[in-house]
């Protein structure tokens, strides 16, 4: 494998706070690779940093997305860059990476001998509500024990964080979905999956996460993944998870605590489901030390809720 066969793309919006240190870093360790920064029209200088990096580097390349979302930025890349590379690495902006990360994919997918390589998130709070957050996407009580937001061992899955994919593949079923903003990473693994491609979690390139730094945020955030994840599913005739339908009760409680008036008794599954959030952030919260951390229950809170809203939104009014 010779570096003219990898192709980095960064998918970015406004990420001029992440920006200097993920190129810096990624030019240090990744010698020959093109590195293409797929803009959807930053306002926060982003665009600047990257053209700066792109004079004194012709290995970086600020591409325009008009379509703004990172689906249609990825594969506005793979199209203009990607005729003669054989691995497509997708790295987001605002993560932290380990060392040598391109190389070491690269090695996973040689020695697996797989389509894909995708890793498990590691969520990390520099903030009091980013610590709660992260706290609670750390725990079975945020997600439910998805695979590939918790380090464990190395596996074959359906689905993870995409980190790197084979573009023959990837061109072979389309590549990613331009119509959809969220769950788009999770929905072209479904089609890789049936045209035969081999997916493996690698726990050793786990990366940091930093997730959203206020309640508003969180919900925005968890509300778009709902919707997503249901556009999915109806896409594939599928149906959700243990761990994605335990959510959405927590709308149901809602709609059914409006009964109150009618009879308090309606009022009671939503207040069993938010002390038993609350209790558990708790738990969870004094485990990793206390502090802001004892929150985790207000944001495991947010994130249920507006994901089983934004779910049933998708399946009730999906025209």
């Amino acid at each position: 494998m010779t570096p003219a066969e990898v192709l980095i793309v960064i998918p970015c919006l406004n990420e001029a706070a992440a920006l200097p240190g993920l190129l810096t870093q990624q030019l240090a360790q990744t010698l020959g690779m093109r590195i293409v920064v797929a803009d959807g029209g930053s306002t926060d200088g982003s665009r600047e940093i990257v053209e700066q990096f792109a004079r004194d580097n012709s290995r970086v390349v600020l591409l325009d997305n008009p379509a703004r979302i990172q689906s249609a930025g990825i594969n506005l890349a793979v199209r203009q860059f990607g005729a003669d590379e054989c691995w497509l690495i997708r790295l987001d902006a605002h993560c932290t990476y380990p060392e040598n990360y391109v190389r070491d994919l690269i090695a996973v997918a040689a020695e697996q001998k797989v389509t894909s390589v995708v890793v498990p998130m590691v969520s990390r709070g520099e903030n009091c509500f980013q610590v709660a957050a992260a706290t609670a996407q750390n725990s079975r009580l945020g997600t439910g024990g998805s695979p590939h937001r918790h380090v464990g061992k190395g596996a074959f899955v359906d689905h993870g964080h995409h980190a790197l994919i084979d573009i023959a593949m990837f061109n072979k079923v389309g590549g990613y979905r331009e119509d959809m903003s969220h769950n788009e990473d999770a929905e072209l693994d479904m089609r890789m999956a049936k045209a035969g491609a081999r997916i493996w979690l690698e726990p050793k390139l786990a990366l940091y996460y930093y997730p959203r730094s206020s309640i508003p945020a969180l919900w925005r955030q968890y509300w778009n993944y709902g919707s997503g994840r249901a556009r999915t599913l109806t896409l594939h005739n599928m149906r959700p998870k243990l761990r994605q339908t335990l959510p959405l009760a927590v709308p149901v409680a809602g709609f059914l605590a409006l009964l109150t008036p009618v009879h308090p008794v309606f009022a009671a599954p939503l207040l069993i489901w938010l002390f038993a959030c609350l209790l558990g952030g708790v738990v969870i919260g004094a485990r990793h030390g206390g502090g802001c951390a004892l929150a985790a229950g207000i944001a495991a809170a947010t994130m249920h809720m507006a994901w089983g809203l934004g779910f049933l939104r998708r399946i009730l009014f999906r025209r």
